[in-house]
């Protein structure tokens, strides 16, 4: 599959503010009240669930990964950059990291019993996000659940600078309806969503949605 320009200045762009972000958002920073809540609720339902090991998609320095481990569940972390998969696994050398893109997942049909996507959809074009949302689905196991945290927005944002360096990065704010039904038309049912208000560090409100592949009957 051709590579395009926006996965390339991804990946790029997470290759070179990499070790400044990891010291920014490493493993002393923590999840606020709610998001931890989310993240709990999903690990209960997949522990519970039985269905195999956890994917945190677009896990940067591996901080959810380790939270989800934590939390009991057999994560594995996937990252389009390179320099984020290597200061993951220099920071995490007891879990796996894999490099790869969630346009194209080198993962098995029906291979992983979750899914975390945190904030690693925002620099998606909306109009790529049913082939991301295709792919959840297909390495989903049946009944698997989703968790996806995004910004609430309707607009495109193009940051120039970020962490200290030079970046060419696109964020999407998105309406959080509009990823549900997104998310359904690909096979991915609504469960429950949490909107927050922003807190002093964020600009908009941040959306969690929780989706369940159907399970086979």
């Amino acid at each position: 599959m051709t590579e395009t320009s926006h996965l390339h200045s991804t990946r790029t762009s997470y290759d070179t503010v990499a070790v400044d972000y990891a010291r920014l958002l490493g493993p002393g920073v923590m999840e606020g009240p709610l998001d931890r809540a989310m993240l709990a609720a999903f690990a209960e339902l997949v522990g519970a669930d039985g269905a195999g090991p956890v994917a945190d998609l677009g896990c940067g320095p591996g901080r959810v990964t380790a939270h989800l481990a934590s939390l009991g569940l057999d994560a594995f972390g996937v990252d389009l950059s390179p320099g984020m998969v290597e200061v993951a696994r220099r920071t995490y050398p007891g879990l796996r990291f894999d490099e790869g893109s969630m346009t194209a997942l080198d993962l098995q049909d029906e291979s992983v019993g979750g899914i975390v996507a945190w904030y690693s959809t925002v620099h998606t074009p909306p109009e790529e996000l049913p082939l991301v949302f295709a792919e959840f689905h297909r390495v989903l196991a049946p009944g698997g659940h989703l968790l996806l945290a995004f910004k609430v927005g309707d607009e495109r944002v193009c940051l120039e600078h970020a962490y200290g360096h030079a970046v060419s990065l696109d964020v999407y704010r998105l309406p959080p309806d509009h990823i549900a039904g997104l998310l359904g038309r690909h096979g991915l049912g609504e469960v429950a969503r949490l909107v927050r208000e922003a807190n002093d560090q964020e600009k908009t409100p941040q959306a969690f949605l929780l989706a369940r592949k159907a399970p086979q009957l």
